[in-house]
């Protein structure tokens, strides 16, 4: 594992990069002050609501709400992305002070979903703020909330939060635990993730050559961000609030890139002035036992064939986003 030049608070050495990029990201940096790192999530990503999902396939939505009514005094048993949220909030506690929030984003009504609310309160979770929409994608409240990241087991949801502008992902099961750490992990694939999808389309219009070769010509020339550069950049905000030694959060790139397409991504997160804490870069093999190893809370990826292969180790996002996809490319704003 390599670990990539950290930035610190008074921004980064300079490069062969542009003055002009070099203001604009210190300058993204500072206006975060002490902005929050916002997270929306679904109920059925937070809780092990299966045996209530099963139902209203089977038996449809008014067997489904009487139900939850009947049960709404039994307590959830914790979902895919609880031990995510439970790190996450505990970072306000590390602090000492309200720069994480998480808000529940639910497409059971207010009444229906009383027992999610019974479920947060006996597990001691820190959420206070939820949208119940009685059946209807709660995507549009992702914007009222201003979350900097959605995640929800609703395939269609997350679409239509990325076709936004967020960062959203589809949670998909574990199969095994994530190794028990407090410290929060979260890793990244990196073409569609962090970074826009236009190397990986060159690699599937042209081939492993002719991508390999664009990446060595376009080495100095930093990538687009993708729809998960600004998570990135608040959780690299966090991280600056403690010492190296003490932070809460590490972070990982996991990409199937090798050198010589790696020294595009290291110049790209260096002009990002963002920091990432180690970078796998794995040549094509499997990503799961490197996610294991990393002891993932969490990883993202665009490609369903690695996420599922991924989700045999690890919690897991899959981001429906670029060519991969059959989605739009990803065009950076400054919003």
């Amino acid at each position: 594992m390599v670990s990539l030049p950290i930035a610190n608070q008074q921004g980064f050495k300079r490069s062969s990069f542009p003055g002009s990029e070099e203001r604009k990201y210190t300058l993204e940096q500072a206006s975060m002050g002490s902005k929050q790192l916002v997270v929306a999530i679904s109920s059925r990503a937070l809780f092990d609501l299966d045996e209530s999902h099963r139902i209203f396939e089977e038996q449809g939505k008014e067997a489904f709400c009487q139900y939850q009514i009947d049960h709404e005094e039994e307590i959830l048993h914790p979902g895919v992305a609880y031990p995510l949220v439970r790190k996450l909030l505990a970072i306000n506690e590390k602090l000492q002070q309200p720069m994480v929030e998480v808000i529940l984003l639910s497409r059971n009504s207010a009444d229906t979903g009383l027992r999610v609310f019974n479920s947060i309160r006996h597990h001691g979770l820190d959420i206070t703020q939820a949208a119940f929409t009685s059946g209807e994608s709660p995507f549009g409240y992702i914007s009222a909330f201003s979350a900097d990241l959605f995640l929800s087991t609703n395939a269609e949801d997350v679409r239509k939060a990325l076709a936004a502008g967020h960062a959203a992902a589809t949670i998909l099961s574990a199969h095994k635990p994530s190794a028990e750490s407090s410290q929060l992990r979260i890793a990244f694939d990196g073409d569609a993730v962090l970074f826009s999808d236009e190397s990986e389309r060159i690699y599937r219009e042209r081939g492993l050559e002719a991508f390999t070769e664009y990446e060595i010509q376009e080495a100095h020339n930093p990538l687009s961000g993708g729809p998960f550069k600004p998570f990135l950049a608040i959780l690299h905000h966090l991280q600056m609030l403690f010492t190296a030694n003490a932070s809460p959060i590490r972070t990982a790139l996991v990409t199937a890139r090798a050198a010589p397409a790696h020294e595009r991504v290291v110049r790209t997160l260096r002009a990002w002035n963002i920091r990432i804490d180690e970078a796998i870069f794995l040549g094509g093999k499997p990503k799961g036992p490197f996610l294991r190893a990393f002891g993932a809370d969490i990883f993202f990826d665009d490609q369903q064939g690695h996420c599922d292969s991924a989700a045999e180790h690890v919690a897991t996002g899959h981001v429906p986003h670029g060519v991969a996809n059959g989605a739009p490319g990803w065009v950076e704003t400054t919003d």
